[in-house]
């Protein structure tokens, strides 16, 4: 039991001393005694409108609370006392502290029902809950699609749903099961594709033709052209079934698949022109640029790994760390080279002839790879070497552990997205019944997994999802404790 002593204050003329008057709050079973004084500093909030409670009716007083006892003057409320006792935080510092454990959007909850302005938040809380509220909004949008992707549309055309379940069908795998199967089939593709690309390069694997260059085997090009014809059905497919072609086109792995097709059917139009435009040696070297191209296909494996997704995000993320890593680097490669050219000048046999020669030195010596074509031979270059070793080490450890921070930072937040999207909708099935949602999203959402609705990670308040004017309110269970 919290228990405040009463306050005495004296009158401005110095007569005897007045006592403060005092209401007692009763909040879900944890008593607490507040002075009327300190709550009239905020007066627009619920708490104050308490302390007036002696000009009031017992009619208003049952609006602001749960129930009265008229008899010892308590007042009680059926709401959290540990979000109480941040609130209450307000009237003697000033600010609110959302303390660790509480879910930030319940406490939202909760100050909008004392009458508290978020306004009173300290900027730490204000920035967790707008994590909170960026997460919150996700899920959402993930459920929505889920949803979206199982209900359909029955006022769309024939046309559009056919074309729905091939963008279904060619971008989700988790869909059905025929859509897993083109998964693999496409992962296989692109991994056997980039595996004749290595193989094709090895002289023991390779013909002549009439002229007498070694072009590659024939079997080795037929893998090649049934994989190229693999990767432009999928593309054609995919493009006509987008529901909004300016976002496909212009997406960076859509770029990286038009770039492993296009070098082939490039490189096959200047071979078809004939021998006479294939001897210039201009036409030459850009069907051998083309072929290199085919490299991009690795980027394909991106589409079907989650572990590349994240790394490609982390990078993203951490442009400023990566810029700072660039900086570091150049100064020292540019300061070393420098010294390196100047210490290295008296020896007769010096490797160094110039600054900008030097620069070749100076990087692989920064980041500890050593070929040992280039070395300095006086003592003051050795010196000068290990310092700028020693610097090289420095430089590129100080931004390393933010980019994997990032990396961590973004995997973790990806599973527990994955993982509150299939709670939410395992709680739709449990309060609305086998019938809420379709059978094909049954299905997928394990029995086995039903029963870990009230994991420790997730709250036990549940706030509004999704609204349609003829269903009902589906529930969102709040992520804050999972911070």
């Amino acid at each position: 039991m919290w228990a405040t002593p009463k306050t005495r204050y004296s009158s401005c003329s110095g007569s005897e001393a007045i006592e403060d008057n005092e209401i007692v709050v009763n909040i879900g079973g944890v008593k607490r005694v507040l002075s009327g004084t300190v709550l009239n500093l905020f007066p627009d909030t619920r708490l104050a409108e308490l302390g007036k409670y002696s000009s009031r009716s017992l009619e208003d007083l049952f609006a602001l609370c749960d129930d009265y006892d008229p008899s010892n003057g308590e007042f009680y409320f059926d709401r959290d006392p540990d979000s109480f006792k941040c609130i209450v935080e307000l009237y003697f510092y000033g600010e609110i502290h959302i303390k660790r454990g509480i879910c930030p959007i319940c406490f939202i909850k909760e100050m909008e029902f004392w009458k508290v302005d978020p306004d009173y938040l300290d900027e730490c809380c204000k920035s967790h809950l707008s994590e909170v509220e960026q997460e919150q909004a996700e899920i959402r949008a993930r459920v929505k699609l889920i949803l979206d992707d199982m209900e359909g549309d029955s006022s769309i055309s024939h046309w559009q749903r056919y074309r729905k379940s091939l963008w279904k069908l060619m971008e989700k795998p988790d869909s059905s099961k025929l859509a897993r199967a083109v998964a693999i089939v496409s992962f296989l593709f692109t991994l056997l594709s980039t595996v004749v690309m290595c193989l094709g390069t090895i002289s023991d694997l390779q013909v002549e033709d009439d002229e007498g260059n070694h072009v590659e085997h024939p079997t080795l090009d037929a893998i090649e052209t049934a994989c190229i014809c693999w990767f432009t059905v999928e593309y054609l497919v995919r493009l006509v079934s987008s529901p909004k072609k300016a976002s496909f086109i212009l997406s960076f792995m859509n770029m990286v698949d038009l770039l492993a097709i296009v070098p082939f059917y490039v490189a096959l139009v200047l071979m078809s022109l004939g021998t006479a435009v294939m001897r210039l040696g201009n036409v030459q070297q850009a069907v051998q640029a083309l072929r290199i191209m085919r490299i991009v296909r690795i980027f394909k494996l991106a589409r079907h790994s989650s572990g590349l997704k994240t790394l490609t995000y982390a990078l993203k993320s951490s442009f400023s760390e990566l810029g700072l890593l660039l900086m570091y680097l150049g100064v020292g490669i540019f300061v070393f080279s420098a010294l390196g050219y100047t210490m290295e000048q008296s020896h007769p046999e010096t490797m160094f002839h110039s600054i900008p020669q030097s620069f070749w030195w100076a990087i692989i010596t920064m980041t500890t790879v050593g070929y040992g074509d280039i070395y300095p031979k006086t003592t003051l270059g050795r010196c000068s070497a290990a310092v700028s070793f020693l610097c090289g080490l420095i430089a590129i450890a100080l931004p390393i552990h933010p980019i994997i921070n990032n990396f961590v930072t973004f995997y973790n937040k990806q599973k527990i997205l994955e993982t509150a999207t299939k709670h939410e909708l395992e709680l739709m099935v449990l309060q609305e019944g086998e019938g809420a949602l379709p059978k094909a999203l049954q299905k997928a959402l394990k029995p086995s997994t039903v029963t870990g609705v009230s994991d420790n990670s997730m709250c036990d308040t549940y706030l509004p999802l999704l609204e349609d004017s003829a269903q009902k309110v589906h529930p969102l269970s709040c992520m804050g404790n999972s911070k």
